[in-house]
Parts: structure tokens; sequence; C-alpha cells
């Protein structure tokens, strides 16, 4: 296999890696420019892929396994939202304490469910997303070029790999050039101005919180009905934080925040490419440092290339209305 086909191949692994990515960071991109820090985003990524994959493996309908991601995503939302704006609680403390339930959660519910170590039953052809080919993708396969980068690189993907990267504009367009988006925007930085306005400063955090939680259940969906068949215990395997960090590196914005996701992909999927292969000078080297090597790379970015990333100012601090 020549050097391009291998470079596609890299980028069409990269493309299919960073889709729940991509989810993720711009779910916690609705929530922290509102002013609630999320740490939970892999909690609820979790939660909905176990939801999707029970849902669809009951019903045998990949759209209720994609209602059920989304309905238990935005229920562990708005548990967030009740414990940090409601209640006025740790943000961070409440995000945890949702990432270890749900970790636990999920495994005893599958087990006490389907009896399968945690997991639930393999998902049939109708249970799960199809890959979506292009007309003309199959014709043009073989041109030089241009065959492989239509057919293989932009065709053959998921329907949820299309709606994570609509997404990207979707959000941009949001959060810049709506009312509602200049009013998340205006709660995460000076929510005393907001409420002096007569705008319900807890109502648009909620709503914040919703979005989140909407998103986090695509990415969810995503991990159990499109890019396995089925839920496995521990599935997202640290992608919340990893979007976490895509979001922080790309200083919350949309169009940063999906190259960032690309490159924490393209990492990731380079880790896969490179496991048990020989390299020059090195030799075959151990297939746990290849696995480790996203996760290593992502504190290398985070802690030496990042720059000075200004987060909201009212991030992370609960709005007590001033009487």
């Amino acid at each position: 296999m020549d050097f391009f086909h291998v470079l596609i191949v890299l980028l069409e692994s990269t493309i299919r890696v960073s889709v729940p990515l991509v989810f993720a960071a711009l779910a916690g991109l609705f929530t922290e420019r509102a002013g609630v820090f999320d740490i939970s985003l892999e909690g609820k990524m979790l939660g909905a892929a176990f939801a999707a994959g029970a849902a669809a493996a009951v019903s045998q309908s990949v759209w209720v396994g994609l209602a059920a991601a989304v309905l238990v995503s935005v229920l562990l939302s708005l548990v967030h939202g009740y414990a940090s704006i409601t209640q006025r609680g740790n943000q961070i403390v409440s995000g945890v304490a949702i990432n270890f339930i749900v970790a636990g959660a999920t495994v005893i519910l599958g087990e006490a469910w389907f009896r399968q170590g945690g997991r639930t039953p393999a998902l049939v052809e109708g249970a799960r997303f199809q890959i979506v080919n292009f007309p003309g993708a199959d014709a043009i396969r073989d041109v030089p070029v241009l065959g492989p980068i239509y057919a293989d690189l932009l065709s053959g993907h998921f329907l949820l790999t299309y709606v994570a990267f609509a997404m990207v504009p979707i959000s941009w367009w949001i959060l810049f050039r709506t009312r509602f988006g200049l009013r998340l925007r205006a709660v995460g930085e000076n929510p005393g101005a907001v409420d002096t306005a007569g705008i319900s400063v807890i109502w648009l955090r909620y709503r914040a919180v919703i979005c989140c939680g909407i998103l986090c259940g695509f990415a969810g969906a995503y991990l159990s009905l499109a890019m396995t068949a089925g839920f496995v215990k521990g599935m997202t395997a640290g992608k919340g934080y990893i979007a976490l960090a895509a979001l922080i590196f790309a200083k919350w914005r949309p169009v940063n925040v999906m190259f960032a996701c690309l490159l924490f992909g393209f990492l990731d999927a380079l880790a896969i490419r490179l496991q048990g292969a020989p390299l020059p000078l090195i030799g075959r080297v151990p297939v746990q440092l290849m696995q480790a090597l996203p996760y290593i790379l992502t504190v290398v970015l985070l802690a030496g290339f990042i720059g000075k990333a200004i987060p909201p100012k009212a991030g992370g601090v609960p709005y007590v209305k001033e009487r």
C-alpha cells in the first residue's frame, strides 16, 4: 500500500474516532460559555451509550436507541444543573459524582438486565446505524487521487458523522449570530448584567445544560449504535475528558474545537495504526505505550502549547441574585 492510500486510511480513521469528541466538546462549549463547568461529559456519554445500546437491543430500532440516549443524557444534565445552578453546589464535585455513578450504574444495570458481563446484546442491522455511501462513490473509487478522497474519505461514514461536523457551523451560528447565543455568552461573562436586563440567568443556564445533554446523547449513541454494535462497559475510555481538553485547547471557539478534536482523533488513529509496527531505530513499541500516546500528548499539548486560555469570567461560579 503506497503512502497516499495509507494517508487516506489514517485520515478516515481520524474522522471516525473524532466524532464523539466533536459532539462532546461542542456540548461542553454550550455549558461553559454559559458559566457552568461540566466535567461530567464522560458520564453523560457513557450513560447515553448504555441507554442507546439497551434500548436498541430491546426495540430493534436504531431511532429508539438514539432517543433513549438523548433522554438519559439530558436527564443527567438536568441533575448536574440542579446541583450546580439551583442548589449552587460545586460544579466540579457534581460532575465527578455523575461520572462515578454512571460508571457503576451502567455495569450493574447491564449485568442485571442482559447477563452478559455488563454488555448489551450485539445489535442486528436494523438496530444500528449503517454506512452512508455517496452517489457514484464506487464508480470513481479507482480514479487517481480524487477517487479515494471522495469514495473513502468523504463518503462511507455513518449518519451521525455528518451530523457532528454539521453541528460545528450550526453551533457557531447559534453562539455568535443569535440573540440566544449573545445572552448565553453574556451570562458566562457577567450574569449580574444579564439579570439586571430582566433576563433569567437560571433559565439560560438550564437551556445550556439541556443543549449539552442533547449533544452528549448523540456522542454516546454514536459509540454504541455506529462505532460498535452495542454497549461495552467503560467504552468511552476517557473520551469525555479528552473532549474537555480539546475545548480548552480550542479556547472555547466552535471551529477551533473541531480542529482540536481532529488533532486528538489523529493521535488516537495514529496510535492504533502503529500498534505492533516496528519503528525505525526503535523497533517494536509496546502496545500499552501506543495506547497511552493520545493521553500523553493531550497533557503535553495542554501544558506546553496551549498558551493562555482564558475561560468565561463567571465560569464555575454559582449566581446569587442580588437583593
